[in-house]
């Protein structure tokens, strides 16, 4: 009986055991039947109607010259209203803007020299200020030199135009004109009542003149005190500036300050060369054709061949205007002459040989930048005008170069650069 009952359990067990297998395949069976839940319904959305320029859907119903026009005239509206504000505060503070500008101006002609006096190791302010004394004393004794020239030549201009209005009233009444001596009369008449009338007028010029004189005098000593300091301590000033601008824009900006400091240098230099040539060549035509105050004349050409193109053609008129009123009509077309050509040689072989090509400016920029600087700034704005076109020219020609330039010695170059 024990074996048997054995056999049965082990039969029971197999049995039991197999019909778990059948029930577990079942179960599986009946699961893969089941039919799966359908997926939630997704919900269509409609594409939106855009362009890649656009930023809202309203936008994608506008032209696209439309939206272009659009963004380039608010950008300009911005940029003229920032330029007027700029403009406003420039009039403002004219009186400290012009003077710095022109001590800057002087800085760019005499820091060199303070360089080689640096790198012959002699003290910072030392080299400064013997370089500052020797340009004041050099514009001292020319300045000096000019005015005895005149008052030396003014008794012998004085007869010389007395007797040279005579001609000119004879050459009116004997000329093509053939006026009267009624004529004549009434027209000096009519000047002095146009003096008389405008009396008034004269005497608030006359005390506005002394109020720019005083302006004039306060400026001289703020350029003074703004060239030591420019000469001194110009890249301290120049490396403290760069400070208010975001770091990764510093060292392009330095690169461009830097040549473009290289370049207001060349050109004030040159033009100083330029405007020495001009006086000189001038001032020998005058000298040759015995015209009163040549000396004075070269000076006044000199100080206004700083202002291209225009400066050279009116110092030209008036040396012609005093040749013709103290000499004769020969001399003063002689004259003229010996001015067109003294242009034209400046014009055609000493802008572009002296110049060079780092600071070369188109004709037309100069003009327009002269007639600019004469609206906003009067004489002082043409004056400055092209100084500024050449060094924003530079400037940008570097800041637009990829990869941008090295400025080789840029630090030894730039010890006097604001």
């Amino acid at each position: 009986m024990g074996r048997f009952e054995q056999v049965r359990a082990n039969i029971r067990r197999a049995y039991e055991a197999g019909r778990a297998q059948v029930r577990a395949k079942r179960e599986a069976n009946d699961q893969l039947d089941e039919p799966t839940p359908p997926a939630p319904a997704q919900v269509q959305v409609p594409p939106s109607v855009s362009h890649s320029s656009t930023s809202s859907f309203d936008d994608s119903f506008v032209s696209r010259p439309l939206r272009i026009g659009a963004a380039w005239g608010w950008r300009f509206i911005v940029l003229a209203v920032v330029l007027w504000g700029l403009l406003r505060v420039v009039g403002l503070l004219t009186v400290v803007i012009i003077p710095l500008v022109i001590a800057l101006l002087l800085a760019a002609l005499l820091g060199p020299a303070v360089g080689r006096l640096r790198k012959a190791r002699v003290h910072g302010s030392l080299a400064t200020a013997i370089v500052l004394i020797g340009g004041i004393a050099a514009v001292v004794g020319t300045l000096t030199l000019v005015v005895n020239a005149f008052i030396d030549g003014l008794p012998k201009l004085t007869q010389n135009a007395s007797e040279g209005l005579t001609k000119i009233q004879d050459w009116l009444k004997r000329g093509p004109l053939h006026l009267t001596d009624l004529q004549l009369s009434k027209a000096v008449d009519q000047l002095q009542e146009l003096v008389s009338a405008n009396q008034d007028t004269l005497t608030t010029g006359v005390i506005r003149t002394a109020s720019t004189a005083l302006e004039i005098l306060s400026g001289m000593f703020l350029v003074i005190f703004a060239l030591f300091f420019f000469m001194r301590d110009g890249r301290q000033i120049w490396k403290f500036s760069l400070n208010f601008v975001p770091g990764p824009a510093r060292e392009p900006l330095d690169r461009a300050g830097v040549a473009a400091w290289r370049s207001l240098t060349s050109y004030v230099r040159a033009t100083v060369l330029v405007a020495f040539i001009d006086a000189v060549g001038i001032g020998i035509a005058l000298w040759v054709l015995n015209v009163p105050l040549a000396l004075p004349l070269a000076a006044l050409v000199f100080l206004t061949a700083f202002i291209p193109i225009i400066g050279a053609t009116l110092s030209g008129a008036v040396a012609v205007l005093v040749a013709l009123v103290t000499n004769d009509v020969v001399t003063a077309l002689l004259v003229l002459a010996a001015v067109i050509a003294v242009q034209q040689i400046e014009g055609h072989l000493l802008q572009p040989l002296i110049m060079g090509r780092a600071v070369a400016i188109h004709p037309l920029a100069v003009i327009v930048s002269i007639a600019g600087g004469l609206v906003l700034g009067g004489i002082v704005g043409a004056l400055i005008s092209v100084p500024l076109i050449a060094i924003l020219n530079t400037g940008v020609r570097v800041l637009a170069q990829s990869p941008p330039p090295e400025v080789e010695d840029s630090i030894e170059a730039a010890e006097a650069t604001p």
